[in-house]
């Protein structure tokens, strides 16, 4: 009798994992599947308009002795992004999950536009292969992410801290103009994003074992999570390209 219901349990206790696992799968699917468009409007809208001399036009002004500068369209679409990630996040109790993704797709096209100006910096063959170099290191460290016993919630908190530093350290050279320091601050970039790719992934999927599929908190959040894991990977793009990018 002991032994029945001693086996009954573990039967109810694999059933429960299986069934997490299952939810898990299911939502981190969601969340790659919204990145994933997330990044091919951003790809194509960057290429768009950074192969189009006329549209990336539209974000400079040549002043009266000669100098280019970026106009206000140029700045509003530099920092309006930021303010949809803000938007996201503050909003997402009052927002609905079809709010929340036209706003995630309306904000990759703005990230997409902001990131045009790459083209005018770097050659064309260094950013695709920058790109091609960021997306392996993104699904190596987001399969270490999922599939790891061990416990990253310390690791993260250390990276975060991280990257909290590195963003000073970007703003004090903004006036110090040093190329060193400029150079340190992309390995650390590319670092510490790689190691927030794995520990975000992880965080989602024990998010993902817990939510009930086809509950509108849970559309919700992959969204949220897919804004997360797009940010991993623009900002460990943009430091690698500026740590091994050809400059024009």
């Amino acid at each position: 009798m002991d032994n029945n219901l001693f086996n009954n349990q573990v039967q109810s206790e694999s059933a429960d994992f299986s069934g997490s696992q299952t939810l898990a799968k299911t939502f981190l699917s969601n969340v790659f599947t919204y990145m994933a468009a997330a990044l091919t409007i951003t790809g194509a809208m960057a290429y768009w308009f950074g192969t189009d001399m006329n549209l990336v036009s539209m974000l400079f002004t040549e002043t009266a002795n000669g100098m280019i500068k970026m106009n206000g369209l140029g700045y509003l679409v530099m920092f309006a992004p930021l303010g949809f990630v803000m938007l996201m996040s503050f909003g997402f109790q009052r927002l609905s999950s079809m709010s929340l993704l036209f706003l995630f797709l309306i904000y990759s096209v703005l990230m997409g536009i902001s990131l045009s100006t790459i083209f005018l910096r770097y050659t064309g063959e260094s950013i695709f292969m920058t790109f091609f170099i960021t997306s392996g290191t993104f699904a190596v460290m987001a399969v270490l992410g999922y599939t790891t016993k061990t416990d990253l919630t310390k690791f993260g908190s250390i990276l975060i801290m991280a990257l909290i530093g590195i963003i000073l350290a970007s703003i004090i050279n903004i006036f110090l103009g040093s190329g060193l320091l400029e150079t340190g601050i992309s390995i650390l970039g590319v670092l510490i994003f790689t190691g927030l790719t794995a520990y975000d992934v992880q965080k989602l999927k024990r998010i993902g074992s817990g939510m009930e599929y086809g509950n509108e908190v849970t559309s919700k959040l992959a969204i949220l999570g897919a804004l997360n894991l797009y940010l991993d990977f623009i900002n460990l793009f943009l430091f690698l390209l500026r740590f091994m990018g050809d400059r024009k």
